[in-house]
C-alpha cells in the first residue's frame, strides 16, 4: 500500500510539473531597471530605449533612404543572433523592423545608437531564426552612410 501511495504521489508530481506555466518573458521595461540602465538611456515615446553613443556629423536617414550600417544584435541574456563582419551592409530603411527604422533616423552618418526595442517593434510573437518569440532586441548599430 505505501508503494502505491509514493507511485501516485509521484505521478501528481510529474502532471503538475508538466503543467507548470511557461514563464514570462522578461519585458523591455524590467531589463531596463534589472539592468540600472534608466539613468543612462532616453525613452522614446513609440516604446523603445536608446543611447547615442555618437551622434554622427553626415545626412540623416528618412524612411526611404538607403542605409549602410555596421551592427550587432542580442538577446537580454547576451547571445548574440546576428552581426556584420568586416565589411557594412545596406539596405532600405523601409524594410528593416520598425524599431531600426524609428531609432536610425535619431543619428546622422558617421553615427552609432544603441536600441533597446521591445518585441511589438522588432519580431513580435514570431521566432526569428534563432531569435525567440516575445525578445526585448538589444542592437549596436553603426550608420556608415546614408543614400
Amino acid at each position: 500500500m505505501k508503494r502505491v501511495l509514493i507511485a501516485f504521489l509521484g505521478f501528481v508530481l510529474l502532471l503538475a510539473i508538466g503543467c507548470k506555466k511557461d514563464a514570462e518573458p522578461e519585458t523591455l521595461d524590467q531589463y531596463i531597471t534589472r539592468m540600472k540602465l534608466r539613468d543612462s538611456v532616453s525613452s522614446d515615446p513609440r516604446g523603445f530605449y536608446y543611447k547615442i553613443l555618437t551622434q554622427g556629423t553626415g545626412a540623416t536617414p528618412n524612411i526611404s533612404s538607403k542605409v549602410t550600417v555596421f551592427y550587432k544584435g542580442k538577446l537580454t541574456d547576451d547571445t548574440v543572433f546576428d552581426q556584420t563582419g568586416a565589411t557594412p551592409v545596406t539596405f532600405g530603411l523601409n524594410q528593416l523592423i520598425l524599431g531600426w527604422q524609428y531609432g536610425i533616423p535619431l543619428i546622422k552618418a558617421g553615427g552609432s545608437i544603441r536600441l533597446y526595442l521591445p518585441p511589438s517593434l522588432g519580431y513580435g510573437s514570431q521566432s526569428a531564426g534563432s531569435i525567440p518569440p516575445n525578445s526585448v532586441l538589444i542592437f549596436d548599430i553603426t550608420l556608415q552612410s546614408v543614400q
